[in-house]
């Protein structure tokens, strides 16, 4: 990435899901909760990982086009949907875990930046995962997928966490594992990095050329070197301890 964009930098969003946690066996513990209580078989963990990404109603969706079942009425969506809200806030980050240096980074990056989480995942579950990681007091701000028109890769969260943080969307560098991650930046007009974890294929959009970063040291670093050449004071608008 582009010297100049990286000393535009203000704030910083991450993804949640394949970026700052591994939360796929948690996604896969909520999931076959439901499906195990509606009378389906469990589904295994990496059929799981590969259904992550557009929060849970599609992940139910999924699941219920890997059994063949329509549900015209969405009965049995909302049941299953209803399970795994219930299952992901009984045990948030059981089963999963935060990735090596994430805390490290997200501590380090929060003094001189302030950060947001912007998810496809509903914002109280998307809470309730930070908590349990321990993220949740370095964050200012949660951006969840509570509407549909709303999930990445539309801009609107991205716009949504620049508006709460009072950054132009330049100036707001987000953080993701995967296409849906590229394309929301690009939509917003915010740069973006490609982390080298998680559950994206990774494949790169047409006209999209992230900042790849192999480690979650390698962009504490990089950003906190930028943010010290250009002896910025930091930005504290919007942030809060929860």
């Amino acid at each position: 990435m582009d010297i100049a964009v990286l000393n535009n930098i203000r704030a910083i969003a991450f993804d949640l899901d394949g970026t700052l946690v591994d939360s796929a066996p948690d996604i896969h513990h909520a999931l076959n909760v439901g499906l195990l209580d509606a009378g389906l078989d469990a589904v295994d963990l990496d059929t799981t990982r590969s259904w992550v990404g557009g929060g849970p109603d599609l992940l139910i969706r999924r699941a219920l086009a890997h059994f063949g079942i329509a549900d015209p009425d969405g009965r049995l969506q909302a049941r299953l949907r209803q399970r795994f809200d219930d299952a992901t806030l009984a045990s948030p980050l059981s089963h999963g875990s935060v990735y090596d240096g994430i805390a490290e980074m997200i501590e380090g990056l929060y003094a001189p930046f302030p950060l947001a989480v912007v998810t496809n995942k509903p914002t109280h579950l998307a809470r309730a995962v930070l908590g349990a990681a321990g993220l949740l007091p370095f964050i200012s701000s949660v951006h969840g997928g509570d509407r549909t028109e709303h999930l990445k890769p539309s801009p609107a969260l991205l716009l949504a966490a620049g508006q709460q943080l009072h950054v132009k969307p330049d100036q707001l560098l987000m953080v993701g594992d995967s296409s849906a991650d590229l394309l929301a930046a690009r939509a917003a007009g915010c740069p973006v990095v490609l982390v080298g974890w998680g559950y994206g294929a990774h494949a790169l959009p047409d006209g999209i050329e992230p900042w790849h970063v192999g480690s979650p040291l390698q962009l504490l670093r990089e950003m906190v070197s930028r943010f010290e050449e250009e002896d910025r004071a930091p930005v504290t608008s919007g942030r809060r301890k929860d």
